[in-house]
């Protein structure tokens, strides 16, 4: 009898063993990925500083752009300042719709 009650005493520490284990490692997974959810890259960093600055670069050429097309002096320039308006009010229409 006393043996079957260290096999049953060493059957439960082996389990208990065995699904502490397999948890720890869950747990530990799950926190590694929130982990890494929350840290980005240095690479994506300096590809979004790059993003940005591009887009800043585009902005200011599409300002002088369009600061050069629509110049009051020439005449040219207003009828280009009239279909930019009416394009601009086009499109805010069809967004309003």
């Amino acid at each position: 009898m006393d043996w079957d009650l260290l096999l049953i005493f060493s059957f439960i520490i082996i389990v208990t063993t065995v699904i502490g284990i397999s948890v720890n490692g869950i747990v530990q997974k799950t926190l590694d990925y929130k982990r890494s959810l929350n840290t980005a890259p240095p690479k994506a960093l300096g590809n979004l500083h790059e993003v940005i600055e591009r887009t800043q670069l585009i902005e200011d050429r599409l300002a002088v752009l369009e600061r050069i097309a629509t110049d009051p002096e020439t005449r040219r320039g207003a009828l280009l300042a009239e279909e930019i308006e009416a394009l601009v009010d086009a499109r805010k229409d069809k967004e309003t719709t």
